[in-house]
């Protein structure tokens, strides 16, 4: 899949008929990425900065905006009809909730049918041994066929979930936070199934999330969102080992550490950023990340930084990715006194701003 310029932005109407459009929700806001086969890609942020609006659009659930996609080759972005629906068996999805996305009323046998009936997919005969088959996949027994969604733990909703997705046989499967939802001890389980199910099928994942220990189980590649953008992306290893964006460096820093000697002091590190994210209807100017950015300067306020290569296949869209002080003294920073954490955030703040301006 080739992702370009990809845009969704929401009118705010005012007035008595709400006919008068005064602002816009930028939702998601000129995201550019490729997913290659048989890859995952994980996309993660903080809540609210556009992931799952970027799964419904590259699906095509929603329309986009602006920009373009690209599956196996074709342009998407406008199909409609009996192509649109063609595509479908060629892409699916995993739903956050498995206790809102799976119909009270059906079993799972009907559940996981009725793909197989709208795609036109076998006779009745064939299709039940689907269903067996999709059920054996995910570690579910073919009794499990008569019961009802409201009879099964988060888990097992999950992976009746997963088998439905498999069941048209997809090249793409979007999993949008898939297990988010559930129990950490049932979370392994839902995340070793899906790469299990990736080796023996071929499939490519665009892995939605906001847990980053999850992430570096799962992915093959990371791509940071911010405010409807992304602001870095690369190797898995290459980002969670050297980060080119303060962003990042703050979500890996939030990953919990069960370590009873670090008391950090979390206000006065340099990862640490303060306030809220900015509204996406009300986009701040320059770099989007600079009101809450410890080592923002002038030009960050002024100047929108493009998503360019740091090493190759890594990208970073900050004026000082190169020049970022290491994680490690940022770490040393954290775990020492606030006094010590606020010299190191002054520190690389002059350094950065002396090689911009050099």
């Amino acid at each position: 899949m080739q992702v370009a310029g990809l845009a969704k932005h929401y009118p705010i109407r005012r007035g008595l008929v709400l006919s008068r459009t005064v602002g816009q929700v930028r939702a998601v806001d000129g995201l550019s990425f490729e997913l290659f086969r048989g890859e995952t890609l994980a996309l993660v942020g903080e809540s609210g900065c556009g992931k799952s609006t970027t799964a419904r659009l590259v699906l095509r659930l929603i329309d986009p905006t602006a920009g373009t996609v690209r599956f196996e080759g074709a342009d998407i972005t406008n199909l409609r009809g009996d192509a649109m629906r063609r595509l479908r068996r060629r892409m699916q999805i995993v739903f956050q909730d498995p206790f809102a996305s799976l119909n009270p009323r059906m079993t799972v046998a009907e559940i996981l049918e009725e793909p197989l009936i709208v795609h036109g997919i076998g006779d009745g005969a064939a299709r039940r041994a689907r269903m067996a088959e999709l059920l054996g996949l995910v570690g579910l027994a073919p009794y499990h066929a008569g019961r009802y969604p409201h009879e099964f733990s988060g888990g097992q909703r999950q992976r009746i979930g997963i088998a439905r997705a498999l069941a048209v046989e997809p090249a793409l499967v979007v999993c949008d936070e898939p297990v988010s939802a559930l129990d950490v001890s049932i979370q392994a389980q839902v995340v070793n199934l899906l790469k299990d199910l990736q080796a023996r099928l071929g499939l490519s994942y665009l892995f939605i999330a906001h847990d980053l220990a999850v992430v570096k189980h799962v992915a093959d590649r990371v791509a940071v969102m911010y405010l409807g953008r992304i602001v870095e992306i690369g190797p898995k290893d290459a980002v969670f080992a050297n980060p080119r964006h303060p962003y990042t460096r703050v979500l890996l820093a939030a990953i919990p550490r069960p370590d009873p000697h670090r008391k950090l002091a979390r206000s006065a590190a340099p990862g640490d950023p303060g306030g809220d994210m900015p509204s996406p209807a009300n986009v701040p100017p320059g770099c989007r990340f600079h009101t809450r950015c410890p080592f923002a300067i002038d030009r960050c306020r002024t100047e929108d930084p493009a998503l360019h290569d740091i090493e190759p296949g890594h990208f970073s869209a900050c004026h000082l990715a190169e020049d970022l002080p290491p994680m490690a003294a940022m770490e040393a920073a954290q775990a020492a006194t606030p006094a010590a954490a606020r010299r190191l955030a002054l520190y690389a703040d002059r350094r950065a701003a002396q090689q911009v301006a050099g």
